[in-house]
């Protein structure tokens, strides 16, 4: 680092994000993105919007906000979009984390980063001994709740009513539900927003929208919160959405059939991978997302981990005492997920 970096930050530890090698013939099941390609109309929408980049994009995403308010079942009003659910939630830790955290141990790595970035007082909270959230925990704990629903890296997510008691009991702070793999299988908050106006939910594209490439996230939650959202946005990157990436938000809302498609075909794939990885033995733990968080019987996390790796095959693996066994395995194509579960029994044999 330089001598002229903030002290504050000299002390930083940075997210550490899941490997990009650009290698032929490697199967990438360490970052959770989707083995499918964007919905068919979404590239000729990106080029279509491509031809006016001398001009400035539409600040208020008008007619990706109005999409999103459909599918949604929200008011306008009650939507922001951002630049990548990441910067969503990085504006929401600002807006609402003065008077504290409370996430769990495990979970996305991402929180504890922003709490220190931020000056933010952080509350961590282990999860119980079979890697759930534990509701009690949270009730009525006088600080903002930050909660990813279905939990990363575990899969393992909390019915709509759990949320609606924590934010129920947490009148006086925001309540931050991260949804970014709830189309796997998991229960939405989103319908409880005008129930709680200290409700927030953010989500993505990057997962079941194919778009992790673009970088479009959003929030879902009352007029006043996503008016919050809006005036940190407004101090720090007001264009933070371009032309393309709404073009391209636009065009995969337009195709619910494609959505519906890929993401019923990733949890098929999950659920027979999980079932072979059963046969091997492996603990795996029950998941709402597209991915698995598994331990191999006969072997370390790293020792596996290692040995894929010689065949070409990505997993991702967190190195914290709990966890430091389990591999979080992005679900991919159903052709990928034969070549990772046959490679896993020679090397188990």
């Amino acid at each position: 680092m330089s001598r002229f970096l903030s002290a504050r930050l000299s002390a930083l530890e940075a997210y550490v994000p899941g490997e990009q090698p650009k290698v032929q013939g490697l199967i990438k099941l360490n970052t959770n993105e989707s083995p499918y390609p964007p919905a068919p109309g979404v590239r000729e929408a990106a080029a279509e919007a491509a031809e006016g980049l001398q001009l400035y994009n539409d600040l208020s995403a008008g007619r990706l906000i109005r999409m999103l308010s459909e599918a949604c079942g929200v008011r306008p009003d009650q939507v922001a979009v951002s630049n990548g659910s990441d910067e969503m939630l990085a504006f929401a830790f600002q807006a609402f984390g003065e008077k504290g955290l409370a996430f769990p141990d495990i979970t996305y790595g991402f929180y504890p980063v922003w709490a220190n970035l931020y000056g933010l007082d952080a509350r961590i909270v282990p999860l119980d001994e079979d890697f759930r959230i534990h509701i009690e925990d949270y009730l009525a704990c006088g600080r903002t709740v930050v909660i990813a629903n279905p939990n990363a890296p575990t899969g393992i997510g909390l019915p709509r009513d759990a949320i609606a008691r924590i934010a129920e009991s947490n009148p006086q702070n925001a309540v931050i539900v991260d949804e970014a793999y709830i189309d796997f299988g998991g229960e939405s908050a989103a319908g409880l927003i005008d129930d709680y106006d200290n409700l927030l939910v953010v989500r993505t594209f990057s997962k079941s929208r194919q778009m992790a490439g673009a970088r479009l996230g959003f929030a879902l939650g009352s007029r006043e919160l996503i008016g919050d959202l809006n005036r940190v946005r407004y101090s720090f990157h007001p264009y933070n959405v371009n032309s393309m990436t709404q073009a391209a938000g636009t065009a995969a809302l337009a195709d619910p059939a494609y959505f519906e498609n890929c993401r019923t075909r990733i949890m098929e794939t999950r659920e027979w991978t999980k079932g072979e990885l059963k046969k091997l033995g492996f603990t795996v733990l029950p998941s709402q997302a597209n991915f698995l968080f598994a331990k191999p019987k006969s072997m370390s996390g790293e020792q596996f981990q290692q040995m894929l790796r010689k065949r070409n095959i990505l997993v991702r693996r967190f190195d914290l005492p709990r966890i430091k066994d389990y591999l979080r395995i992005t679900v991919g194509s159903r052709e990928q997920m034969e070549i990772f579960i046959q490679t896993a029994k020679e090397l188990i044999a």
